[in-house]
């Protein structure tokens, strides 16, 4: 949060000079020490954070090919006719732990063209599916790696 407390303060003042790095370091600093005592963050939480940066990078691009490629499968399947859509409702289970690790999936199948996380029950995920082929692979995705990974990490 110190990070971006300090860059938001750059940014807002449009210039970089000595003077306003050394005042955004101490508002920065002020604003991390309210952060700590009223919204329930601490400096353990920090380190956590710039620990997973390039585990949370690796995911960011992971997604974007993930959806970039389900976009050209939802392309080729509504622009060739020769294939039968039949469309298709996935139920699995994962062993992810964390509410935040469960949703991150659910948004994650959700924001790949031609799947929707219909429910989220406990573990159980119910997936609709645009064609069968689409939900190739779905239980096991590279997804739930690294979802793993948060979760060993947090």
């Amino acid at each position: 949060m110190f990070l971006i407390y300090f860059l938001l303060w750059i940014i807002f003042n449009g210039r970089v000079t000595l003077e306003i790095c050394v005042f955004g370091a101490v508002i920065a600093g002020a604003l991390l020490a309210f952060s700590c005592k009223f919204v329930d963050y601490s400096l353990a939480k920090e380190v956590r954070i710039y620990k997973n940066i390039f585990l949370l990078l690796k995911y960011c691009r992971l997604l974007v090919v993930e959806i970039v490629r389900a976009n050209v499968n939802a392309i080729h399947l509504i622009l060739t006719q020769k294939e039968e859509i039949e469309p298709a409702l996935v139920h699995f289970h994962t062993d992810l732990r964390t509410r935040a690790g469960k949703a991150m999936l659910a948004n994650a199948i959700t924001l790949t063209p031609g799947t929707i996380t219909v429910t989220l029950e406990g573990s159980e995920y119910t997936v609709h599916c645009l064609d069968e082929s689409m939900a190739e692979g779905i239980r096991n995705s590279k997804f739930v790696e690294y979802i793993h990974r948060f979760e060993e990490n947090a």
